[in-house]
């Protein structure tokens, strides 16, 4: 593909060239993966704290840690769930009615000024402005989502959207791996306040990175310039809600996206609740342990572009939901087999150490969650091809706004699930004597992403018959 000029005279040009020869396509991939690197670090440390916070609680109540439930991750989800609630509709109007190109460059400079409220929270040491700071990262990867994915279409044919997305899932996730671990492992290397503040002057450094990378991508045309903003836009925009209403193709993939996302929200902290609390692991290695899900959704990402073959393929999704069920089916009988480490493995010996030592059970739980990892990517490539190629190109920064707006309506609901589910869960086990372990949770995840499996079942599309509109 050429590198100079907005355009390619026809999509086949644009399907013959090398994505890989594009400056546009680099400049998207590495900026959106400093993005969600520095996101998962903050998000991942913020979690972290969390868990610290609710563990000195039980203790100074006299309970057991490992069964009086997490009392503060749910706060954090939900601080970053609600900007996407709540903005997600006008952030897609934002889209359409800017040049996408501008739209990602200008919320990469914001990413930096976020950053730099996150050294000032961390250097408070109360929870509450990492929470709020935690809020406005979510606002700007709000804003910066719909450009980010409606560029897409614009910048690539639709024949190569498949390919382009296996990358950018990819890139994304290993973005996540590097993220949760660095968050896990440079706690342990930097403690305290002051650790916190390094680690969050290297965040800054990297959204400035970024914001470089994002210069690179070519200009493009707004889609949509005589949009008018409405208040009705700061749900799902108008035009959006007819198409959807009237497209139940589109409405299930949006459906099936938010339990995808729904079931992710749930997974993080429960991942962190398990290592932690019900084995006994130190952050780095719970850490390691989480982002290994994230080695297995590049894996599945990629795995899941090839095997699309230019068309949106929905058995991939079917077996990606089959894949997710017995991971966390697996995750939840684990323990019962396997046990509790006896001696917890130390991880203040270095990243090598800590990554090539674990005892059988860490070892079956990496290998459990790379498997979810990856069926985890075959799941999700196809829905979010679907939701960039079918609607009409006027529309498709409104549809992934609305598609954000979906999807993490469905993290808020895993957030509010997450909170009653540990508040029930301690407290059967202080009155009932359960003793319910934190992978508990793991099972009841399996049950809807079961039922995906086995009813939802669309017929797949060639990328050259949908919607050119």
């Amino acid at each position: 593909m050429a590198v100079s000029g907005p355009n390619l005279s026809s999509p086949s040009e644009k399907a013959a060239a090398s994505i890989y020869r594009d400056r546009s396509f680099w400049g998207l991939t590495i900026s959106q993966f400093l993005g969600a690197f520095n996101d998962n670090l903050f998000k991942q440390l913020v979690l972290l704290l969390c868990l610290d916070y609710s563990r000195q609680a039980a203790v100074a109540e006299g309970l057991d840690p490992s069964l009086a439930g997490d009392r503060y991750s749910f706060l954090a989800l939900v601080a970053f769930a609600i900007p996407w609630l709540l903005l997600s509709g006008i952030a897609g109007v934002v889209a359409d009615r800017t040049s996408k190109r501008t739209g990602i460059v200008v919320f990469k400079a914001a990413e930096g000024v976020v950053m730099l409220a996150g050294l000032g929270a961390f250097l408070s040491g109360q929870l509450w402005p990492l929470l709020l700071v935690l809020f406005l990262m979510s606002g700007q990867s709000t804003f910066f989502g719909p450009p980010k994915y409606g560029s897409l279409p614009e910048l690539f044919s639709q024949k190569q959207l498949p390919q382009i997305n296996g990358v950018f899932q990819m890139t994304t996730f290993v973005a996540i791996i590097f993220g949760m671990a660095t968050a896990g492992v440079a706690r342990q290397s930097l403690p305290g306040q002051q650790g916190l503040a390094l680690i969050s002057l290297g965040a800054i450094v990297i959204a400035a990175v970024g914001l470089t990378f994002a210069l690179l991508i070519r200009k493009l045309p707004v889609a949509q310039p005589d949009l008018k903003f409405r208040w009705s836009q700061f749900g799902v925009d108008p035009e959006n809600w007819t198409l959807i209403r009237s497209d139940r193709f589109l409405l299930g993939v949006l459906l099936t996206s938010s339990l995808f996302w729904f079931t992710g929200g749930v997974v993080q902290p429960a991942v962190n609740n398990f290592g932690k609390i019900e084995l006994g692991l130190g952050d780095g290695r719970t850490s390691l342990m989480a982002a290994c899900m994230g080695i297995g959704i590049a894996i599945g990402c990629l795995l899941s572009g090839r095997l699309s073959k230019q068309r949106i393929r929905f058995s991939v999704v079917t077996v990606g939901a089959w894949g997710i069920a017995a991971s966390l089916v697996a995750l939840t009988l684990l323990p019962w087999f396997a046990g509790r480490p006896e001696a917890p493995s130390a991880d203040s010996q270095g990243m090598l150490t800590v990554l090539l030592t674990a005892q059988p059970v860490e070892w079956a739980a990496r290998g459990l969650l790379i498997l979810l990892g990856l069926s985890a990517g075959l799941f999700v490539v196809p829905l979010q091809v679907a939701l960039q190629a079918v609607p009409p190109e006027d529309q498709r920064g409104r549809m992934i706004g609305t598609m954000n707006l979906v999807n993490w309506s469905g993290i808020l609901l895993s957030a509010i699930f997450y909170g009653i589910f540990e508040a029930g869960r301690g407290a059967l086990n202080e009155r009932l004597n359960l003793n319910l372990e934190p992978s508990t949770v793991f099972a009841t995840l399996a049950v809807p992403i079961a039922g995906v499996a086995l009813f939802y079942h669309p017929a797949d599309r060639d990328l050259s018959d949908v919607s050119q509109s």
